[in-house]
């Protein structure tokens, strides 16, 4: 039987929201969708589709850790933009970190994120190897 462990890292919305930022059960680790806000709340590189991709990795990238597991675990990653012509920044923040690894993946547009300046969310699932 697989034990499930609920991550969390203190961010607002977790409590607000009642969810985990990850959830591990067996070999299986599940990241929350992930925004460009840091600990306390500030939207990091308002606007900037390529910073906040990549600032958003670094930090699943971080919450994988807690789970025991490295992007190079990651199998499947969801990318939610609100302008999908900003597609190819996403794309470029994207492969700067997967290149080698090439998740699954998806892309599609939204229509507004959580808070004003945010312009990507991703989510990633891995197994642990």
């Amino acid at each position: 039987m697989n034990t499930r462990i609920n991550i969390s890292t203190g961010a607002k919305w977790e409590s607000v929201v009642g969810f985990s930022r990850v959830v591990k059960t067996g070999s299986l680790v599940f990241v929350s969708g992930t925004v460009a806000v840091d600990g306390g709340s500030k939207v990091i590189e308002p606007n900037n589709y390529y910073e906040q991709t990549k600032f958003i990795i670094q930090k699943i990238e971080k919450a994988l850790e807690q789970a025991g597991a490295s992007l190079k675990d990651v199998v499947r990653t969801r990318m939610y933009v609100l302008d999908i012509e900003q597609w190819e920044e996403v794309a470029r923040a994207h492969k700067e970190y997967f290149e080698d690894i090439k998740p699954v993946t998806s892309m599609v547009q939204i229509s507004k994120l959580i808070a004003d300046d945010l312009v990507v969310e991703i989510e990633a699932d891995a197994v642990i190897q």
